[in-house]
Order: C-alpha cells, then sequence, then structure tokens
C-alpha cells in the first residue's frame, strides 16, 4: 500500500488543466460523520477535477468514500455529515452557498443517475411526468411543452416509439429501458455535469454496453462531464478518460485510462486489478459422469409455463431444453434477464412447477410432483440467493440465521442447540465465529453473501444452487468470494447449479457451461468451447458485450460486437 502521506501519483493529466474547461472542481475535500461509536472520516484530503467532454471514473472498493464524494458534489449528504473544502460548480462553492441555492443548481447544472432505476423511478406516475417534474421545477413551462421536451429526450435516450411510451408507466419498462429513462431524467435541463453511480451494476452485459455506448454518445455529442462511480474495472476501461482509485477515504492514484491499466503504481490498484475475473482458458476439466448414479440433476425436453391472467395465454419461459449436472460438478448458467435461468433454478429447488418434459433431481421427478414427495431431498438441496441483505431476517442474528435449516429440518431444537455447528459453519467460510452475535446489517456485504454460503451449507447438500451470488459485490470482494466458492465446492464435492450474467465469473468456476436465450439452449459444452470458439451468434455477443480491464483490448471488442448488431439487423431485414 502507498504511504498515505506521499501525494496521490498523477500521470498525463498533470500537466496544468485551463480551469475555465473545469466543469465540476473538488479541493481538499474533507468529510466526517457523526456516529453513536464517534466521527467517521468518510473523506480525507481529496483533490479532483472534470472537465468538460471528460469521462472521469472514480474507483475503489465498499467504503472506499467514493459515493460520499460523488455525492457532496450534488450536495445529498446527511444532516449527519460535515464537509469542509470547496466543490467548485458553475463558479460556486456546493459547500457554502446554502440549500436552496444548491437546489437550483440541480438539475440544470449537475445531475445524478442512479444505480437501481426501479427505486429511482415512481411507480404511481408515468415516465414523462416524471421527465417533466425536472422542468417544472426550474421554470414556468405548460403542459404542452413539457411533453414535448419529454418525448424528444426519450427518444434521444433510445427509448422506441417515446410518442406513446411517453405516457407508460415504469413497470412497463426493462431493467435497461429504466435506465434510459433515468438517464432522460437527468438530461433534460442539459447539465454540464452527470454523476452516474454504478449506473450498470443490476444490468445484462449486453444492456450494460447499450448504457455505456448512451453514455459515450453524451460525452462526445453534447460535450457533457461525466463523473462515473463504480467498482466494475471493464466498464472504466470501456468509458472512462481519467481514473482516480480511492482507498480509506484517500485518493492513492489518478492517471489516464490507459495509463493506469498498463502500468498501475499504488499496491492497492494492483491488488484490484488482480481481482477481476479474466476470460482465460481454463485447459481440462470434470467431464460429465456417464453412469446414470453419479448425476444428481437431468433434465430432458424441460419446460415451464407460467399461467396467462385475465383469459391471457400463458408465458412459456423454458422451451424444452436438456441438461444434466453431475456429482462433484459445476454448470455454469448464462443469460440475459429472462432468458429462464433464474426459473431453472427454482425448479430444481422445487419452487417453481415443471410443466412439460422431464426434471430429475436427486432421484426425484419434479414434473407432477408433490411435496410429501421431495419434502424429504430438500435437506440435500441448498440455495445461495443473490442478495443476502433480503433474504436473511434482519431480527435474528447471523447465528440464528445461518441455523434455520437446521431447526426447520429437525436437526437442531433451536439456535443455541446448534451454536457448535453453526460455528463450524462460520469459520469454513472464513468469518470470525464472534459474527454470529451480530445482526445482517452490521456486516458488509461480502461478508453477509459467506454467512448465505455458511446457511446454505448448513445440512451438507449434495446439490447447491448459487443465484447471481456475487453480482453485487466488489471486484476484489467478489473474488474472495468465489476463490472460497471453489474451495468449499473442492473440498465438500457437492454438484453445483452457478447461475449469472457474468461469463468471465462463470469461467473461473464452472466445469461446463450451458447459454440460454429467450427460454431455449443455444449452446452447451465445456469452458473452453463456449467461450473459446462460440458457435451460437448469441453467445458471440455475450463474449464482446462483456467488458476486459484492457483499454486497447475493449475497443476491439466494440467494433466487434457493432460488427454483429449490424450482422443481426441484416438478418433480421432479409427475414
Amino acid at each position: 500500500m502507498s504511504d498515505p502521506q506521499q501525494p496521490a501519483r498523477h500521470a498525463t493529466h498533470d500537466l496544468p488543466r485551463d480551469r475555465r474547461d473545469v466543469a465540476v472542481g473538488i479541493e481538499d475535500l474533507e468529510v466526517t460523520f457523526a456516529t453513536d461509536g464517534g466521527d467517521v472520516r468518510a473523506v480525507q484530503g481529496v483533490t479532483l477535477d472534470v472537465r468538460a467532454g471528460e469521462v472521469l471514473a472514480i474507483v475503489g472498493e465498499s467504503g472506499s468514500g467514493k459515493s460520499v464524494t460523488a455525492k457532496t458534489i450534488l450536495g445529498l449528504l446527511p444532516e449527519t455529515a460535515v464537509a469542509s473544502g470547496a466543490v467548485l460548480l458553475s463558479g460556486q462553492n456546493v459547500l457554502e452557498i446554502g440549500p436552496a441555492a444548491v437546489r437550483r443548481l440541480r438539475g440544470t447544472d449537475v445531475a445524478m443517475v442512479f444505480q437501481e432505476p426501479s427505486t429511482a423511478l415512481n411507480p404511481v406516475y408515468t415516465v414523462g411526468w416524471q421527465i417533466a417534474e425536472g422542468l417544472r421545477a426550474h421554470g414556468k413551462v405548460g403542459r404542452k411543452e413539457a411533453r414535448a421536451r419529454s418525448i424528444d429526450i426519450l427518444r434521444r435516450v433510445g427509448i422506441p416509439d417515446p410518442e406513446s411510451r411517453v405516457d407508460y408507466y415504469p413497470h412497463q419498462f426493462s431493467g435497461g429501458q429504466k435506465q434510459r429513462v433515468v438517464i432522460a431524467m437527468a438530461l433534460v435541463l442539459n447539465p454540464s455535469v452527470i454523476v452516474a453511480d454504478e449506473p450498470t451494476t443490476a444490468l445484462d452485459v449486453t444492456v450494460q454496453a447499450e448504457i455505456l455506448d448512451l453514455l459515450r454518445d453524451l460525452r462526445d455529442e453534447f460535450g457533457t462531464a461525466i463523473v462515473l462511480i463504480t467498482h466494475n474495472m471493464g466498464v472504466v476501461a470501456d468509458l472512462a478518460d481519467r481514473v482516480a482509485v480511492m482507498y480509506l477515504g484517500k485518493v492513492v492514484e489518478q492517471a489516464t485510462s490507459a495509463e493506469l491499466f498498463a502500468s498501475p503504481q499504488d499496491d492497492y490498484t494492483k491488488r484490484l486489478l488482480a481481482s477481476v475475473p479474466k476470460l482465460e482458458p481454463r485447459g481440462a476439466q470434470v467431464q460429465a459422469a456417464e453412469a446414470d448414479r453419479d448425476v444428481v440433476v437431468r433434465a430432458t425436453g424441460l419446460e415451464i409455463e407460467y399461467p396467462g391472467r385475465l383469459g391471457r395465454g400463458g408465458f412459456r419461459a423454458v422451451k424444452g431444453v436438456d441438461f444434466s449436472i453431475a456429482r462433484g460438478e459445476v454448470l455454469g448458467l448464462v443469460g440475459e434477464s429472462g432468458s429462464g435461468k433464474t426459473t431453472i433454478g427454482r425448479a430444481i429447488a422445487g419452487l417453481t412447477k415443471v410443466t412439460g418434459g422431464s426434471l430429475e433431481v436427486l432421484g426425484v421427478e419434479m414434473n407432477g410432483v408433490h411435496e410429501r414427495d421431495f419434502k424429504a431431498k430438500r435437506a440435500e438441496v441448498g440455495f445461495v440467493f443473490q442478495d443476502p441483505a433480503s433474504s436473511f431476517n434482519p431480527l435474528l442474528t447471523i447465528a440464528e440465521c445461518v441455523a434455520e435449516p437446521l431447526i426447520v429440518h429437525g436437526r437442531a431444537q433451536n439456535a443455541r442447540g446448534a451454536r457448535r455447528r453453526v460455528d463450524e459453519l462460520l469459520e469454513a467460510v472464513q468469518l470470525p465465529k464472534a459474527f454470529g452475535d451480530r445482526y445482517p446489517h452490521e456486516l458488509s456485504g461480502g461478508q453477509r453473501q459467506r454467512a448465505s454460503l455458511a446457511r446454505s451449507l448448513a445440512l451438507e447438500p449434495a446439490l447447491l444452487i448459487a443465484d447471481e451470488p456475487t453480482s453485487a459485490l466488489d471486484v476484489s470482494v467478489q473474488a474472495k468470494v468465489l476463490e472460497l466458492f471453489r474451495e468449499l465446492q473442492s473440498d465438500l464435492g457437492f454438484a453445483a447449479l452457478f447461475i449469472s450474467h457474468d461469463l468471465a465469473v462463470v469461467n473461473m468456476l464452472a466445469d461446463r457451461i450451458g447459454v440460454l436465450y429467450h427460454g431455449d439452449m443455444v449452446e452447451m459444452g465445456p469452458n473452453d468451447q463456449v467461450l473459446g470458439a462460440p458457435e451460437h451468434v448469441y453467445t458471440q455477443r455475450l463474449l464482446a458485450s462483456l467488458p476486459v480491464p484492457d483499454p486497447a483490448e475493449q475497443a476491439a471488442r466494440r467494433t466487434r460486437l457493432a460488427e454483429l448488431d449490424r450482422a443481426a439487423a441484416r438478418a433480421d431485414g432479409a427475414a
């Protein structure tokens, strides 16, 4: 780790910068939060600036101070925060001008794109009304003009048929389209600075690529300055002009994107880049078992249809897929949202009804199964959920949460009786057993996911289903959780279905990969075959959409993705 007393390293952008061209300047920023346990210094002496038409990425793990720094630009710090230094926006210091003046700057001079569009949008108002709200807040705009400008901005961010969809509600848009709507809300007053806080974290890689293209267009076409907050180093390589790396509230390194990835100087930056999963050949892998006795899950022509409502037809989420999972094998299942991968995982766990074909789990046929026939097998199936924060009961301690499966299946009478086993499980996932006395909110995201893994292993399952277990984690935390998963799977020998939209993550763990597209299994095989020589155009597009931590390679991948999109458009036109 670099000496905190030494100044952060600056590369090419150490040259004198024209202050007239600076869209936002941060000088010696300090932010301290008052807590019951004493003051916490979240940001310590940060100095940064962003010019018009430039993308500055601020990267670092949770708790590094990157989001606090970004929120300071918009005056969004809570009352418990005390900030000093300067945040200069349109010639004014945001820290000194008062709440009313800051509100006038929001939208017109600076706007924010939040991480989760579903929570940023109000579900009871149309998107057109919500976009026009910003116009009304900053001046007298008639209803007709507000509607026209809302339609125009929706068109500019790539929403199809904006004349009709301006009257849609948020739930009528896909995740990627909702993020485009949020960007439209930020753009409608033509701000000089956009702060984008993890704008692609919850999106599929192909949708993520579209949002990054949109942000790139905003920078190039409108000269918008963008402050990008992210922990995804591939996204940084794809979009950023300059990068500032934060650690424990300080900027430990600054450089151009090309220089940072080619020659990182700080030890923390090196570790951060080393943690990024890479699409590298895996070599020899476990072969699928031939004997039926070694197969834990077998699907043949599997179909899953959700019933329609109000007289409408049903929706076929899974359309006749075949696959198997052998004892001791990890099958990776990848695809975009809506591809059917989570539906398959839930069907294997007995949580979703099988409506066609065959799905055999631990010797039990799930098509037409009765709960009493599968109940005995539930103890042999573990499930790791995507978001442990919502899967844990906030009123129970971690020990009580981990003990829950033991109590439900009669292996312990209560949490106290299960404590010895719980302590063993916590230590197995590299958590101190004292953490069992904490509540879920007292653990970090990575610690909660480790506890979730401990709970899934409580009953020593023969089969583990992991549904996007690392998508919301920082890259270094993700790397540790994935390495832990690999070690536990190797030691305990359970079969696993690992569901993800990130091909690089799946490649780290899986022995074979299945690619789902609109309910069809379009590709299946060993990792090196699927990732090294994909046959289906959808798999090729998934690979090209995955950002990698190398600006030069990322530019080439972006070109390849554009070629695939043009080829697909020509094929659709010919059809």
